[in-house]
């Protein structure tokens, strides 16, 4: 019996080492392909787990493992694991490469990771504030204090473009005084991926700017280029700084809501959209390369949607 025993556990020694020895392999040729250590290093572990799962589920060659065993082992990592949804995209990445490779290699004849993916949530449409609650906050009172009277100038200037312009926080204190053009009222803003396009700037923001303006001369050293900078420090001002002044100033206009660069963003394109209908402008002005990432806003204003079949649809509930 302990003989039996001896060759069994022999056979799935040796099994399992050409198992190891096909993923070492494949690790091997990427490196040749020069893929950076740190990927090999990622790729390794990632196969060491998976292996682990076929040593838990008892398969001892590539040649079972079928789709339902990739299922089992995304559920296993997303549910027990408790790794996070980017980790286990990473993972189903790197387990299709390699299956692609076996197929390569005629080690098996049936890819199980053909069309596999993470199913993520449905994305959560942004919390919006409707046009009075930022009016209320846009255009209350300068405060009586004199320094905070100071920043309030700035703070306002910002506010104005983040939902008058839709610029996002980084493009926003990122923004350099040779960016405004001063005779067509257009601001040069560069966005993710270093891309740069020019956005309009409105009639009320375009005032607070140019009463801004003045003051950041008196509070710039060094010869900053940052349009917006910090009064003590005279200096480009930080992300967080502007997440803390639109908190300050909201709760000093006495609103409740969480207010945050972000959502003026996410106003701009709603309220954009609702009034013009035009989506391809808005997705210019926002900056999305692709226009599937403006659609989200489409879902937003319900009320306009049935204004909209309202007076236009032959069979709405409204014709007479």
């Amino acid at each position: 019996m302990n003989y039996m025993n001896n060759l069994q556990k022999n056979q799935l020694a040796i099994v399992k080492t050409e198992q190891i020895a096909f993923v070492e392999q494949w690790l091997f040729q990427l490196s040749a392909q020069h893929y950076a250590p740190a990927s090999i290093n990622s790729y390794q572990q990632v196969m060491r787990a998976f292996e682990k799962f076929m040593e838990d589920k008892q398969l001892s060659t590539w040649t079972q493992v079928n789709r339902q065993h990739l299922l089992a082992y995304i559920a296993k990592r997303t549910d027990t694991d408790k790794l996070a949804k980017i980790s286990v995209h990473h993972e189903i990445t790197v387990l299709k490469q390699f299956f692609r490779w076996l197929i390569k290699q005629n080690v098996i004849q049936i890819n199980p990771s053909i069309g596999l993916r993470l199913k993520y949530p449905p994305k959560t449409l942004p919390k919006l504030v409707d046009a009075d609650l930022l009016s209320q906050l846009l255009d209350q009172p300068p405060p009586e204090k004199p320094t905070d009277a100071r920043l309030w100038i700035r703070d306002k200037a910002m506010l104005e473009l983040l939902y008058g312009s839709g610029l996002r926080v980084s493009e926003l204190i990122n923004l350099n005084i040779q960016d405004i053009d001063k005779n067509q009222f257009l601001l040069r803003i560069t966005g993710k991926g270093n891309k740069t396009r020019v956005v309009p700037v409105g009639r009320q923001a375009w005032q607070a700017l140019n009463h801004y303006l003045p003051y950041r001369e008196l509070w710039k050293k060094n010869n900053d280029k940052a349009v917006f900078i910090s009064e003590r420090l005279g200096t480009r001002l930080t992300i967080r700084t502007v997440q803390h002044r639109i908190k300050v100033q909201a709760r000093r206009a006495g609103i409740a809501q969480n207010l945050y660069p972000h959502l003026l963003r996410h106003c701009f394109a709603s309220h954009l959209l609702s009034g013009s209908g035009d989506l391809r402008a808005v997705q210019e002005l926002l900056g999305h390369s692709n226009v599937n990432t403006t659609q989200i806003y489409t879902h937003l204003d319900f009320g306009h949607l049935s204004k909209v079949y309202d007076n236009a649809h032959p069979r709405s509930r409204l014709k007479s």
